[in-house]
């Protein structure tokens, strides 16, 4: 770099070269080209989610399926059919019931096994490890595995708990709530994981004082803990209801949806609109109401958790 003297002791650094080289100038069209240059890939993945939404929804306003390869506008008769069809009602029955059901189980062996961690205890750090390794198996697998074990004649579960060859887990009256035990096996660490990490960031001097004004462990937990660890327990319910809603794979892989339509999911029901009965007109239309479900519920849920950040952060009563 140069150095230009103004006086006899100073010195002063010349702009005009670095490094001897006079720096690259960039023409003003190019800066003011740049930003949208940077929104391109941003676009990409914009486009690429949303244009096969937009088909989708499209699909729901025609009579499209594959013995109609020239599909006509049919206007809103697929969505009168859904909503004058049993099955899509069975449907809805199964999905809301095991989304509440799967949320409420896991979130409160999730907090139950959250609080236990948080004691400081040579077994607790040992099961904290072991806590994440059926997150780290994939769904499909972890539910072929239990399928396994669920079957009457050769599954382990018959033989440990002497239920003989004939209880039969994945029967009619038993599937559902058996595909919701093997959802909470598999993502109750999540929820556990999420809450866990609240409670080691609540502030320690609340429960330092009530420990010093002698306040047993049931009125720490309602009074102190519970309340600002709500925002936490919020956000695991979120995650979990809305994954539950659009619940397919474990479902798919214990029971295609059986017996029966026990267990058919909309998920299921438009896989076998889509894929099997290879009518995707129908199989869309299910698709675009659980996606009107959902972005219902998540929104609600949201607002709840802005509350209930608010009200932890003090600014509401």
């Amino acid at each position: 770099m140069s150095l230009k003297t103004s006086g006899p002791d100073r010195a002063v650094a010349s702009t005009d070269t670095v490094g001897g080289h006079r720096p690259p100038t960039v023409s003003r069209a190019r800066r003011q080209f740049r930003p949208y240059l940077l929104l391109i890939p941003a676009t990409v993945v914009l486009i690429g989610i949303l244009y096969p939404f937009a088909l989708g929804v499209y699909y729901t306003f025609l009579n499209y399926s594959a013995t109609n390869p020239a599909p006509k506008f049919v206007g809103l008769q697929n969505y009168i059919y859904v909503f004058s069809d049993s099955a899509f009602w069975n449907s809805a029955r199964v999905t809301v019931t095991f989304a509440i059901a799967a949320t409420i189980l896991e979130t409160v062996l999730g907090i139950g096994i959250a609080l236990l961690l948080n004691r400081s205890s040579l077994i607790g750090k040992i099961f904290e490890k072991v806590l994440i390794l059926p997150l780290m198996i994939a769904p499909v697998i972890a539910a072929v595995m239990w399928k396994l074990m669920f079957n009457p004649q050769f599954g382990v579960l018959n033989y440990i708990f002497g239920l003989g060859s004939t209880f039969d887990f994945l029967n009619a009256d038993r599937a559902l709530w058996s595909v919701v035990l093997v959802d909470a096996w598999i993502y109750t660490p999540f929820v556990a994981i999420l809450v866990l990490a609240g409670v080691r960031s609540l502030p320690k001097e609340p429960f330092e004082a009530s420990a010093v004004d002698g306040a047993n462990w049931f009125y720490v937990f309602r009074r102190l803990m519970l309340p600002m660890m709500w925002p936490y327990i919020l956000v695991a319910v979120i995650f979990r209801f809305m994954d539950c809603l659009k619940i397919f794979d474990i479902i798919y892989v214990l029971t295609t949806g059986g017996p029966g339509d026990a267990t058919k999911s909309m998920q299921v029901g438009a896989y076998i609109q889509s894929v099997l009965n290879f009518n995707y007109s129908m199989g869309s239309t299910y698709m675009f109401v659980l996606w009107i479900i959902i972005y219902i519920v998540a929104n609600q849920l949201v607002k709840l958790l802005n509350k209930a950040q608010a009200r932890a952060a003090g600014s509401e009563g």
